[in-house]
């Protein structure tokens, strides 16, 4: 899996990994429309590859979207649905009565890139880092070194590790073999290393000593990808395909598999479904915008119903008083007919 903002290099990095165009470039004319998604994508790509009658079936999981937007919040969920999911597919397929032919779609490793700004971790690396870490075999990397100078690429190196350690994030790092010190010396160089800075391209340069090289050509020189002075391309190359490919499946297993499985058979019951911790974020985003709509719609018409209820008091008030009103006037002529009819009466008495 390689994870990380767009614009880093990526897709360059694997097809110069593998020698060939394992995965095709974005269109980026296209790039403003996928604005108006606001999700996380994920895109597998399957090769075969073939070297010295040695086959390598090769998953390459991309995620298109990831970081480019201003409000980036849960933007790393559907890459932790993806990588439970695929440890979720497995321990099905394990609880089968028959479970020959099993897919196993688990990730064992992930390529985070990290933009050279030369500075820190940004807060949404830390977040995500700290999630893919205790679910896949995180591997940081520091894209286009070649933007910075070698102090410049050493300090930044330090507050990386500082941030992480800080953090409690836990990079994968490839067994030392104490028997073979050659080979405990050459991978204790490449832990002292990480995380990596890498450079990739996929052109042929020619060097000023006349040899023909993968790298990128500058009016001060040429960056070559292989060069370890220049890049850690080489060492993060034999951490992938040559030394430590059969020790990053087996950490899948033992340990991140182990616990997510550990972890499920606690917490849930036989046969029961896996509760998604989050749906799709574009879906949420719907949901707060209808529920901010339907809260403003409740708000505007308790305004409405509030002076539609002071309209009524003021017309109730109005219609009493004219009430009162009209009683008082017509107490006033009862009181007239009464000293009408006491008049009349008195006068008839004289009369008589």
């Amino acid at each position: 899996m390689v994870c990380g903002e767009s614009g880093l290099g990526k897709t360059t990095f694997v097809n110069t990994l593998f020698s060939t165009t394992v995965k095709n470039y974005a269109d980026n004319r296209r790039r403003h429309a996928k604005q108006t998604d606001r999700t996380v994508e994920i895109e597998l790509t399957k090769a075969e590859l073939e070297e010295r009658f040695f086959k390598v079936r090769l998953t390459v999981v991309d995620t298109p979207g990831f970081g480019d937007y201003v409000n980036n919040k849960d933007s790393w969920m559907p890459i932790i649905e993806f990588l439970d999911d695929q440890h979720e597919s497995y321990m099905i397929q394990e609880q089968q009565p028959h479970r020959d032919g099993r897919i196993d779609m688990r990730v064992h490793a992930c390529l985070y890139f990290i933009r050279p700004t030369g500075h820190t971790l940004k807060p949404l690396d830390v977040e995500v880092m700290k999630r893919l870490c205790t679910r896949v075999n995180l591997i940081p990397v520091i894209a286009k070194a070649d933007t910075l100078s070698q102090h410049e690429l050493q300090k930044f190196k330090e507050r990386i590790r500082s941030v992480m350690d800080a953090q409690g994030i836990q990079v994968y790092c490839p067994p030392i073999e104490e028997d073979n010190p050659a080979a405990a010396e050459e991978t204790k160089e490449i832990i002292a290393s990480m995380p990596f800075s890498v450079i990739g391209s996929e052109t042929d340069v020619e060097t000023p000593d006349g040899r023909i090289v993968k790298g990128r050509q500058y009016l001060w020189g040429v960056a070559e990808v292989e060069n370890e002075e220049h890049s850690d391309f080489k060492k993060l190359r034999n951490v992938l395909i040559r030394n430590s490919m059969l020790d990053l499946i087996s950490n899948t297993e033992e340990k991140h598999y182990e616990a997510y499985r550990a972890q499920q058979m606690e917490t849930r019951k036989f046969g029961e479904a896996r509760p998604r911790k989050l749906d799709n974020p574009k879906f949420k985003e719907e949901e707060e915008a209808l529920k901010k709509r339907f809260t403003e719609q409740v708000k505007s018409e308790e305004v409405r119903f509030r002076q539609w209820e002071k309209r009524l008091i003021a017309e109730r008030d109005r219609l009493n008083k004219d009430l009162e009103a009209i009683h008082n006037s017509i107490k006033e002529l009862e009181m007239d007919v009464e000293s009408m009819q006491g008049a009349s009466i008195s006068s008839r008495s004289h009369r008589r």
